[in-house]
């Protein structure tokens, strides 16, 4: 049985799981208890899953069992042995013929054992990246408040002496950024929870994952509307860039934009620490490049392995709408404060867990985005509208 067969059981299983469940909540509201046959056939259900369960974890434990060793026989034995042999020699057959492969017998009974590998195939683990951009600080509160410089005139100039200074103008607001929680729970027999501790420590990994890839959306297109995080798009967390595809040109406008943000992040006293970019568009851009004539700028690629526009890191984030570019100090422009990490927490006392021999896996975490420097992030549209 391979691998995928037993998921695919293990699917079927959990499947009749649910069934029986929703049977068993009907049965409490209707007569106050569970019917025994409901609860003979989820006992046989979570019997079917543990024993399933035990294949995967016998190949974490101790991986392929060796198999005793069969004497090989020869070809000769293994004809005279063959039930087609016998048949022939008995007169019920014109001839007789079997294959022989690798000196064993096709159809032979000498059991051979499946290669399993160790090990759990999951899915997809999409990078997350953008939360490494900022600095993190731990919190013990429910909300993140701060005040941050609204708009500044700087009127300094130069005046004779005597004579009365210009007033510069300085305003402030105050913010107030609620901790969001993102998380989700999942449904799992006692039998896996103790039986298969391999399959259940897998579940575990997959469901902070799944925390960690929400968190990079918030992080990246929040709204900020709770529960919502407040992310890097949101209005008011970046200044939006006022160009054109007319100041652009016609060749690599996506390159000239880029390049054009990094010199006004400098002017503007954020030294750019990266380029935040979808996935595709990276691509676009980098298959703009490959078709470019000779002698044109190229991605190039840093001693740590992270490719560069322009010298500036490029930062590619699922988290980032597509057709869009956030260029500036991410380091300089908002902290990540965490109240709790991830946290993934299992118990049968949820609900009716207990009558249904059920355990709630839950993975948790609580953070919030604080942007206190909107000016250090300049972006917008990659493709500018026409002048």
């Amino acid at each position: 049985m391979t691998t995928e067969i037993i998921m695919k059981k293990i699917e079927g299983i959990e499947a009749s799981m649910s069934e029986f469940q929703t049977k068993a909540q009907s049965d409490i509201q209707a007569s106050g208890k569970v019917s025994a046959d409901t609860v003979t056939a989820l006992d046989k259900l979570g019997e079917m899953q543990r024993e399933v369960a035990d294949r995967l974890l016998a190949v974490e434990q101790s991986g392929v069992k060796n198999q005793e060793t069969q004497e090989v026989s020869s070809w000769g034995k293994q004809f005279i042995n063959s039930s087609n042999y016998e048949n022939f020699k008995a007169g019920n057959a014109q001839k007789a013929r079997i294959e022989i492969q690798n000196n064993t017998s096709v159809g032979s009974d000498v059991t051979v054992a499946p290669d399993r590998k160790t090990g759990i195939v999951g899915g997809a683990m999409k990078p997350t990246t953008l939360e490494s951009l900022f600095p993190s600080l731990p919190t013990s509160s429910n909300a993140i408040e701060f005040t941050k410089e609204a708009t500044f005139v700087n009127n300094a100039a130069e005046k004779a002496e005597g004579v009365i200074r210009v007033e510069s103008d300085v305003t402030f607001s105050l913010v107030n950024m609620p901790i969001s929680d993102v998380g989700h729970f999942t449904l799992i027999s006692r039998q896996l929870a103790n039986d298969s501790p391999a399959l259940a420590a897998y579940i575990n990994t997959r469901m902070a994952y799944g925390v960690d890839q929400r968190v990079e959306l918030q992080l990246g297109s929040g709204d900020g509307v709770a529960p919502n995080l407040s992310g890097v798009l949101d209005t008011g967390n970046y200044t939006v860039h006022s160009y054109l595809s007319g100041a652009l040109g016609s060749t690599l406008p996506k390159l000239v934009l880029i390049r054009k943000l990094i010199a006004d992040a400098w002017a503007a006293g954020y030294p750019a620490d990266g380029i935040l970019l979808n996935p595709a568009d990276f691509a676009t851009i980098e298959i703009e490049l490959f078709t470019a004539t000779a002698g044109q700028l190229r991605v190039n690629v840093n001693a740590a392995g992270q490719p560069t526009l322009f010298g500036v890191p490029v930062i590619q984030s699922i988290g980032m709408t597509a057709d869009t570019v956030l260029v500036g100090s991410f380091g300089m422009a908002g902290t990540i404060h965490n109240r709790e990490g991830i946290v993934v927490e299992m118990s049968e006392s949820d609900g009716d867990n207990f009558k249904k021999k059920l355990i709630t896996v839950r993975a948790e975490r609580r953070l919030a985005l604080a942007i206190e420097r909107p000016g250090a992030l300049l972006g917008g549209d990659l493709t500018p509208a026409a002048a």
